[in-house]
């Protein structure tokens, strides 16, 4: 079972890695990744050896709440007050210190005002000491441990020296202050790296408009007797507003012009125009007419819809989508294992420094005082919490971006190995092109008593009957052409090679040359043409009647919109592309040769395409696989990337590791570029966090000291300290910036 969790109480990467490692080791929890930029934890559990109440006594007793969803706006607004009253409270130190040396009047009794003061700031951020306290005491120090021994130290040093003339007061107040305004200023920004996954939740109508049949109505009479109508009589329903949590699969819902769509379903009645840019990123409204599906939060822009709810609540388009970004911004990127490797020796590493520094300059000859300044300097500028939020909050920018833009990516993993990928493989049917064939070509014989039209006519009118997809994409032509079906009588299908009929009296055939062969028919003189066209990628038959034959019609699986221009860019990242199909190596060079794939795999079945992904690992290559998510499972699973497309409104059953909503394949590459602005980010993020504390932590131990005189304060240590992780989330915050706009992206490579 998998559950999130809401965390309070945690400061730092020290703080992940204690309640990580301590429910790892519990029996019964398969998995638990705490995200410290989100304040929550992921949770994967058997229930049968351990529940939701155990895990929570633990986190707990490590000295830590599971807490209820709190609004961020609440949490703001306490650190703001707490952080102000510690300001307003440290004034008359920062006074008495500044003005000894600006030659200030001083207050009588300086000593005890400092004593009272500071007492009032601690006392105003004692769950600082308190959590810190209780870490250091459980031998899992943190943050606020670090703290703790520092203004602690500072204090009660002041405390027994009051009578002399060291005083740290005003380094035990200002240290807290400026950690006050840290975890102010870091909550404010922190919070706007989870933005992307509150629009989403906020895209969600509260109530919508149920049509509710009016007893003993005339649809209710016709229904008891099973008499299909296909449009709805308004004048037999009654509008009735009720909440979004009450629609139930089946209802009529009715969406007027300028209303979001409150749940996904299939249009019963009208024609609209539907904005689908909150959840496919597609920026053109969606025509929608009746039999068409509609995706729950999509706004409809012109005409009355009536829609049946086919899915409703946590089975809803947009709460998969949620659920999916969700676990993405809980999960861990591979780049992630160092920061938190580092994390979790870097708090006893730094009390060693501290304590190592004042020992040195104790034997160096220096007062207490200069060695204790160093020690609590040691303490307070070293930062774990930069290396925390460095690579979380680079994921959830790039998950949320990515969401917004109609890619769901599943994992910090898929994430972060995108940008590794050097060959990109597509599967042809339903993923390069649409799987829906097309007539192509139809070719007359020259001097045939037929023209193009009645070739044609008369193939649709023998195809009617079958169900194969290439006889109706012969009817389908014939009905865009507006001709008319003629009756034909004694309809046979021969397996593999085509149709028999007869039509006005006469024998018709359709199919393969083998078909015309053994009918005493010779296809030779037409051998050529239809070489050229099978060398097309086409599929072709051809029409006899009465041993004549009559004409060509050629079908071919047409390539999506954009596939080249997606291909074209792929190429210009430097990324091999290859084509996987089950047709034969003629269909597959010759779709290659119009979008210009590098390699072509073709002749490949199903349960094959994993162990051709499997050959291309073997000799080193990062194989990205695009499918559709259903019959590409195995090759979707056993690729180091898998990209499935969208299939609507049934995106959690997707294999992939990224999906992408819309039909698009330029975004594949969109979901490559972001993968490699993201692990930008997050390396951007580290470098700065790991050269903070590398640069800062020397510095506070009075590593200048000996060559200029220097030394590092404890207050300016401690507004530094805050200063590196509000400039790590900043930096994540940047990510806004990106744009996935297909010339931006061309743009880049």
């Amino acid at each position: 079972m998998k559950q999130i969790l809401k965390i309070s109480g945690m400061h730092c990467a020290s703080c992940v890695a204690n309640i990580e490692g301590s429910l790892k080791k519990v029996v019964g929890v398969k998995s638990a990744n705490v995200n410290f930029a989100a304040e929550k934890l992921f949770l994967e559990f058997d229930e049968s050896k351990i529940g939701i109440a155990e895990v929570q006594k633990i986190i707990e007793g490590l000295g830590y709440k599971v807490a209820e969803e709190t609004a961020k706006e609440e949490t703001e607004d306490r650190l703001k007050k707490r952080f102000i009253f510690a300001l307003i409270f440290s004034l008359p130190i920062i006074y008495i210190v500044m003005g000894k040396m600006l030659g200030l009047p001083m207050p009588k009794y300086e000593a005890t005002i400092q004593f009272v003061f500071a007492t009032t700031v601690i006392i105003s951020a004692f769950d600082i000491w308190k959590m810190g306290f209780k870490n250091l005491v459980g031998l899992s120090p943190n943050m606020d441990s670090l703290i703790f021994i520092g203004t602690a130290v500072a204090y009660f040093y002041s405390v027994l020296g009051m009578l002399g003339e060291e005083l740290y007061f005003e380094s035990s107040a200002l240290i807290l202050v400026f950690v006050s305004l840290g975890k102010y200023l870091e909550a404010k920004t922190k919070g706007k790296t989870s933005e992307a996954i509150k629009r989403l939740i906020g895209l969600q109508p509260k109530t919508a408009t149920m049509l509710r049949q009016i007893p003993n109505s005339k649809s209710e009479i016709r229904n008891k007797f099973q008499i299909q109508n296909s449009k709805l009589q308004t004048e037999d329903y009654e509008e009735v507003e009720i909440p979004i949590e009450k629609v139930q699969v089946g209802d009529i819902i009715l969406v007027k012009p300028g209303e979001k769509i409150p749940v996904d379903g299939i249009v019963v009645d009208g024609y609209s125009g539907v904005d689908e840019k909150a959840i496919t990123g597609e920026s053109i409204p969606v025509e929608k007419k009746i039999g068409d599906e509609v995706i729950g939060a999509t706004i409809n822009k012109t005409g009355v819809l009536k829609i049946r709810a086919t899915r409703v609540g946590k089975d809803t388009m947009l709460a998969q989508i949620i659920k999916i970004v969700e676990e993405a911004m809980g999960s861990k990127a591979p780049i992630q294992l160092l920061a938190d490797k580092v994390s979790f020796y870097f708090v006893p590493g730094v009390m060693a420094v501290a304590v190592l520094a004042a020992i040195f300059w104790l034997f160096a000859g220096q007062p207490l005082s200069f060695a204790l300044t160093t020690f609590v300097a040691v303490l307070i500028i070293a930062c774990p919490c930069a290396l925390g939020l460095a690579t979380p909050t680079a994921v959830m920018m790039g998950t949320g971006l990515a969401a917004q833009n109609g890619i769901l990516i599943k994992s910090g993993k898929a994430l972060e190995i995108a940008q590794d990928v050097n060959i990109v493989i597509f599967d042809k049917t339903g993923t390069l092109t649409r799987g829906e064939p097309v007539v192509t070509d139809v070719t007359e014989i020259p001097n045939s008593k037929f023209q193009i039209p009645n070739i044609l006519q008369i193939a649709a009118s023998v195809e009617k009957n079958s169900e194969h997809p290439l006889a109706q994409a012969i009817v389908k032509k014939a009905k865009e052409e507006n001709l008319k079906f003629d009756e034909v009588k004694n309809f046979q299908a021969i397996p593999g090679q085509g149709v028999s009929a007869t039509w006005q009296g006469k024998k018709i055939l359709l199919g393969t040359r083998t078909l015309m062969t053994d009918n005493l028919i010779d296809p030779e003189p037409f051998e050529e043409k239809m070489t050229e066209l099978e060398n097309q990628g086409k599929t072709v038959m051809m029409l006899a009647i009465d041993k004549e034959i009559l004409g060509l019609i050629a079908v071919a699986d047409t390539l999506k919109d954009y596939s080249e221009e997606a291909i074209e860019m792929l190429h210009r990242m430097g990324k091999e592309v290859a084509i996987i199909t089950g047709d034969n190596k003629r269909v597959g060079q010759a779709i290659a040769n119009q979008v210009n794939i590098d390699k072509v795999l073709a002749e490949v079945l199903p349960q094959e395409k994993s162990e051709e992904i499997k050959k291309l690992q073997k000799d080193g290559n990062i194989v990205a696989m695009v499918g559709d998510g259903i019959n590409d499972a195995p090759a979707l699973a056993q690729a180091d990337l898998g990209i499935a497309l969208g299939s609507g409104t049934d995106v959690a059953m997707e294999t992939g590791e990224i999906v992408l909503v819309k039909d698009d394949l330029r975004d594949v590459v969109t979901a490559i570029d972001l993968s490699r602005f993201t692990l930008r980010k997050i390396k951007q993020n580290l470098f700065w966090a790991f050269f903070y504390n590398v640069v800062g932590i020397p510095l506070a131990a009075g590593a200048l000291y000996p060559f200029t005189g220097w030394l590092l304060n404890p207050a300016i240590a401690a507004a530094a300290m805050a200063f590196s992780s509000i400039s790590v989330v900043s930096n994540a915050l940047l990510m806004k910036r990106y744009s996935s706009h297909t010339t931006s992206v061309k743009a880049r490579f």
